[in-house]
């Protein structure tokens, strides 16, 4: 302990409750949490009672105390609460723990002699008469008292029965005193360390959502249940203590969400600018601080949150906005209000370490969860059901905010590879949901936290982006606008709002947009059933038919739709390179066509669908790539190449005819179209580099990249300079990964010569841009003198972002042992946080080599792995889906299927559903390489053939 301590009151803020239910989005921000063990005795020596000492878990019943919902009989009014995170180890046990005191007051609304509040793995101290709680009165007429309390494990309650019932319209004060663990488990109140030299650090921090604040204190732990708080935090007089609330004197909170409460009590530095009155300041590590590594997200912040204020005509809430990027934080960020946590990748850059991309994620990121100030603090959903309309949103005006602060970057057209392309892969699956789900099927945590997946982020963020696309995004935009600026009234102009999305869009009664329905029937159409259609386009009927896409029709058959899996599908479209005026799907004869015209559908993908063609047109396409590929729009040259591959695998058009799409790329010098083509040969490979068909593939895909190679070469001085357009550098990183891969000497011998003078130098003269392909590259092309090196810098790394390129590089290497060696590390936090172990296990299952690897380590070790590493509904569902999807042989089918019997006990947590999407995945692929692998050998040695 310090010398002394000091007391700071922090504050968290919030909105109001809201019914919700409908829009959508992506983007992969919440957390499911490990176990964390029990404990019987307090710091203080003072008697605890704890879980071990509850009642045995009763079967399932009707119990109130065995239903996943709290009863609706008491409000929470005010939160008090008193919280002392030990910084050192408790010198009889070894853990760190916290303490803390807790006083809810609340409203009984409804006569019950129950009370339910959520808790999970904190200890209790005894209080009056033996029991875990005092009640007292508000009102002069005596409280109950408590004749029975005990905790709920299952279903994560303190529970307390009393002597007589809470009476209606009176209010109750429940004081309770308890300790906690503070873990390393990233959820609740836990623990975070890092070295500044030889010393190490820790941090008490917090990621609540979604939930995890009952790992804190004990609350009413739902989204609706917004009460005020009031903080203290006990801290050594040298540490820093933050809050959601005012920078200087911590006050009451405004009414909020338990889920957007944080705290942490830390030594860090911070830099600091004001922007509208509001005070702006970026925590990190003193020594981050000093190199300048928070300036960036500085630089951002103030204008990104003044878009934000003109964007909803409404003025951030808040005196402050507070980010800190947090050593260990399995999320990438979180936008508790007014004090936004961040994995250290997602705030801090450091142009000698940091590549464009990097400094792209950081700007998105940070919009992402500024966008959340408003629409999702300040007005809140109900129940989890309805995520995607909170994760959506942002997930789409992430791009427009970041494109205000960033304008050079053309950042909203990457919305296309990042979130369209990348959320089809799973929409199209059997096993996918529609982006609202009914409020009774969303109960357990790890139901809850099953939805913080891509359907949540990446669909919402896509069907938004459709609506304002049709409605125009001027319409879109007045309808969230708020017209007044007092606090109250801009928070209900937003709750209305908010709630009209599933009825109607806010703006649409004062515009005369022609649509084919009400906004309701349209929207209904993509939010309450999964999946999303291919139209088919028939040029020479004019004929225009939609059925649902699904990668493998002949899978399980989906669930019964409430609008039969139709859409209402606005079109954008062109002819022969002319943009004609947008429809609504019907059948119609307009897209005919005559001699060598041409239609294009989908223009600049704004539509969540997939476009077939007839054969003609679609040899006519060909053509004009082949000719004049300019002629087409560059989002839509990326939109041929995905379309046509991933129509292939479902059996739409002939593969080969997806593989005529790569013919022209030797011609192709922009990112996206490279890009799309990058993203849908992976799966070529995953299918066939462990047979014959990867040599001609090999060598095809060589003759392609090779002018790209060459081009970049050219333009970047013999690659002494740095492309000048954002994409056009992520472009250099394509040809220089993609010419190494298949296996161009030039590259090999280039990327071995960097490493190798790092190596005896000591200097690093690798662009931070080409880091990751070129370390990756290196060790891949070495051995083990080379893997030897890269950790050890690895070891030494004292910048996030440089630390993760070189855990993601050794991943890289061709030697098994290392590999298993490497494996082993993950199991490890102090080699390997376990914020970055189960993303390490998939990048070596990427690895051919590592693939069999991997899996074996994960069946082996899976009880384990879920117990200690279960930090994320990414973090298993990712896992899954990435160890398994080079899965392609009866063989792999029947161990997966044994994975799922085996471990049915442990259970899966937020991966329940990746493992049935795995096993529906790996069926489809054994049936796509039976159909496919013979006719995919003969087109490339065809052309490979002068």
């Amino acid at each position: 302990m310090g010398k002394g301590f000091y007391i700071s009151k922090g504050v968290a803020v919030g909105g109001v409750v809201v019914a919700v239910a409908a829009l959508s989005t992506i983007i992969a921000l919440s957390v499911v949490y490990s176990q964390e063990r029990s404990k019987t005795n307090g710091s203080d020596g003072e008697a605890t009672v704890g879980p071990t000492n509850a009642p045995p878990t009763p079967p399932p019943s009707n119990e109130p105390w065995d239903q996943y919902r709290l009863p609706t009989h008491l409000v929470p009014e005010n939160y008090t609460v008193m919280l002392w995170p030990r910084l050192t180890p408790d010198p009889d046990t070894g853990l760190y723990i916290f303490t803390g005191e807790s006083t809810v007051e609340f409203e009984c609304v409804e006569e019950t002699d129950l009370i339910l509040i959520h808790s999970n793995k904190l200890n209790y101290t005894s209080l009056e008469n033996g029991q875990l709680a005092r009640l007292t009165s508000k009102s002069p007429q005596t409280a109950p008292s408590i004749t029975q309390s005990w905790l709920q494990t299952v279903t994560q309650y303190l529970v307390l029965r009393l002597n007589s019932k809470l009476v209606k319209g009176q209010r109750y004060q429940l004081y309770t005193k308890f300790t906690g663990e503070l873990a390393d488990d990233l959820g609740g109140f836990y623990r975070s360390e890092y070295f500044e030299g030889t010393e190490k650090k820790v941090i008490a921090t917090t990621q609540m959502q979604a939930t995890d604040a009952r790992k804190s204190f004990p609350c009413f732990d739902e989204p609706a249940m917004k009460a005020y708080f009031f903080i203290t935090l006990r801290h050594d007089v040298d540490k820093v203590a933050l809050s959601n609330g005012a920078a200087v004197v911590f006050e009451r909170t405004e009414k909020m969400s338990t889920y957007l409460l944080a705290f942490i009590v830390c030594d860090y530095g911070y830099v600091n600018s004001t922007t509208g009155g509001v005070l702006i300041r970026i925590f990190a590590r003193k020594p981050a601080i000093d190199a300048g590594q928070g300036d960036y997200a500085l630089s951002i912040t103030g204008p990104i949150l003044k878009f934000f204020e003109n964007y909803y005509n409404s003025s951030y809430p808040l005196p402050k906005s507070d980010q800190i990027a947090i050593p260990d934080f399995n999320a990438g960020a979180m936008e508790n209000w007014g004090l936004i946590t961040y994995r250290e990748t997602a705030l801090l850059y450091d142009p000698e370490f940091s590549s464009n991309s990097n400094r792209e994620r950081i700007a998105t990121i940070i919009a992402h969860e500024l966008a959340h100030m408003w629409f999702g603090n300040l007005v809140t959903l109900r129940w989890w059901n309805d995520l995607w309309l909170n994760e959506g949103f942002a997930s789409y005006v992430e791009y427009l905010g970041a494109d205000d602060a960033e304008p050079t970057w053309n950042v909203k057209d990457l919305m296309v590879l990042n979130d369209v392309h990348r959320v089809f892969a799973v929409d199209a699956l059997a096993s996918s949901h529609p982006l609202s789900s009914k409020e009774e099927d969303i109960q357990k945590p790890e139901q809850i936290s099953e939805l913080f997946d891509a359907i949540t982020y990446s669909k919402g963020a896509s069907v938004l982006r459709m609506l304002s696309d049709f409605l125009t995004e001027e319409v879109f935009t007045r309808g969230l606008q708020v017209r007044t600026t007092t606090f109250q009234k801009t928070r209900q102009k937003l709750k209305n709002c908010f709630y009209l999305m599933k009825k109607t869009f806010c703006a649409v009664q004062e515009t005369g947009t022609d649509l084919p329905a009400n906004i309701d029937a349209i929207m209904n159409t993509w939010v309450l059933q999964m999946g999303f259609p291919v139209v088919t386009i028939d040029t020479v009927t004019g004929v225009v038919s939609q059925q649902h896409f699904l990668l493998d029709p002949d899978s399980v058959t989906p669930p019964p739709s409430p609008y039969n899996y139709e859409w209402i599908v606005p079109i954008r479209w062109m002819k022969t390179g002319a943009v004609q005026p947008p429809r609504w799907l019907q059948t119609v004869n307009e897209m005919k066509t005559t001699g060598t015209d041409w239609v294009l559908a989908n223009l600049n993908v704004v539509g969540y669908y997939r476009v077939n063609y007839d054969t003609a047109n679609w040899n006519k396409l060909l053509n004009a790539l082949s000719v004049d590929h300019l002629i087409i729009p560059v989002i839509n040259r990326a939109q041929l190449v995905d379309d046509s591959f991933n129509l292939a695998r479902a059996k739409i058009i002939p593969t080969v005819q997806a593989l005529d799409t790569t013919k022209y790329l030797d011609k192709e010098r922009d990112y996206m179209p490279w890009k799309s083509a990058i993203n849908n040969l992976d799966f070529f490979y995953l299918m066939f580099d462990r047979t014959e068909v990867y040599g001609p593939m090999q060598t095809y895909l060589n003759t392609k990249v090779a002018p790209l190679f060459q081009y970049y070469k050219e333009q970047t001085g013999d690659w002494a300079n740095v492309p000048g357009g954002h994409l056009d550098q992520y472009n250099q990183v394509n040809a220089i990964s993609m010419a190494c891969k298949t296996g161009l000497a030039e590259c090999t011998a280039l990327v071995k010569s960097w490493f190798s003078d790092w190596m005896t130098t000591g200097t690093n003269r690798i662009h931070a841009n080409l880091r990751t392909t070129v370390y990756c590259n290196a060790i891949a092309a070495g051995g083990v003198a080379e893997w030897n090196f890269a950790w050890s810098k690895f070891e030494e790394a004292t910048i996030a972002i440089e630390a993760d390129k070189l855990r993601y590089a050794l991943s890289c290497t061709k030697e098994p042992w290392l590999l298993n060696r490497y494996l082993e590390y993950t199991l490890d936090p102090v080699k390997i946080r376990k914020q970055d172990a189960t993303s390490t296990i998939v990048y070596i299952a990427e690895n051919v080599i590592g693939q069999s690897l991997a899996w074996d380590f994960i069946r082996a070790r899976w009880s384990y792995i879920f117990n200690e590493y279960g930090g994320g509904s990414f973090s298993f569902s990712n896992l899954i889906s990435g160890v398994t999807k080079r899965f392609s042989t009866e063989f792999e089918l029947q161990q997966l299927r044994q994975f799922k019997e085996d471990n049915a006990a442990v259970g899966f947590g937020s991966g329940t559903l990746a493992v049935d999407q795995a096993i529906e995945k790996t069926q489809a692929n054994i049936k796509w390489v039976g159909e496919n692998k013979n006719n995919v050998l003969n087109w490339f040695e065809g052309a490979n053939t002068p």
